[in-house]
């Protein structure tokens, strides 16, 4: 009889009381083992030991600012524009004392200047109402945010929150797919895939090396294949050499 109570129980189980599993979404493979996942991000750790985003910023705000105005921007053009904006409004509640009209005058050497003005008047009034003049180190009420996409809250809650977010945008979505690292169709896909693919000690500083490299070494139109320091692990079939570059500190200075 205990039997028969303990086989129902496992039998009801089974038909509807625990919540069902959610199914990992399935991803192409990348070309790499772990350990040659796990040397390639310790060449870039040993390349750039603490490398770092190339958006100016003086706090969490104006980083947030920064990284929404960077859309389909260079982060030199963004900087040149920015230095004497965040002198004027480093907070919400002084960006909302310049205005509008000023902040559009500081921009407007920035593509899509009138709309990211009306964005950033419009977070700092959402920051002052609904989150006491703080930027959130969250990640669901970063992109309520207006202006604010996936992309932006990740490089906000990795280099101001220091949490380990892989901020996909065009040097890692190319990089990933071109080295056959986390291969993927969208641009979460490769997110998705790097999160999993990357050693969990090297994913705080993951997107950053991604991006650096991408960058300067494996470049768009041609990858300079001869500066690349993981050339002999590379499966791209793009790739010109075999030889790796020489793994020394490289010092990441400032762009103007």
């Amino acid at each position: 009889m205990e039997k028969a109570k303990m086989k129902s129980a496992r039998a009801g189980t089974k038909t509807g009381t625990a919540a069902p599993r959610k199914r990992r979404k399935r991803l192409p493979k990348g070309a790499y083992s772990q350990d040659e996942v796990t040397e390639i991000f310790h060449r870039f750790s040993v390349q750039r030991p603490e490398p770092k985003g190339e958006l100016e910023h003086v706090n969490a705000y104006t980083l947030l600012v920064a990284v929404v105005l960077s859309a389909q921007a260079t982060d030199a053009g963004v900087n040149k524009a920015t230095r004497a904006l965040f002198a004027a409004a480093d907070t919400p509640q002084k960006m909302l004392g310049l205005g509008e009209d000023k902040v559009r005058e500081h921009i407007r050497t920035i593509g899509l200047y009138r709309n990211k003005a009306k964005n950033v008047i419009a977070l700092s009034k959402a920051l002052i109402e609904d989150h006491g003049g703080e930027v959130p180190p969250d990640r669901d009420a970063l992109v309520e945010l207006p202006g604010v996409g996936r992309k932006t809250a990740n490089v906000v809650l990795n280099m101001a929150f220091g949490q380990p977010t892989m901020a996909v945008d065009t040097h890692i979505f190319r990089i990933a797919n071109r080295v056959r690292l986390a291969p993927g169709k969208t641009v979460d896909d490769v997110e998705e895939n790097l999160l999993r693919t990357i050693p969990d000690q090297f994913l705080q500083h993951g997107h950053h090396w991604l991006i650096l490299h991408g960058r300067y070494v494996c470049k768009a139109r041609k990858p300079d294949c001869a500066a690349c320091v993981i050339a002999d692990i590379c499966k791209s079939k793009e790739k010109t050499c075999d030889i790796p570059a020489a793994l020394v500190p490289v010092e990441q200075k400032a762009i103007s």
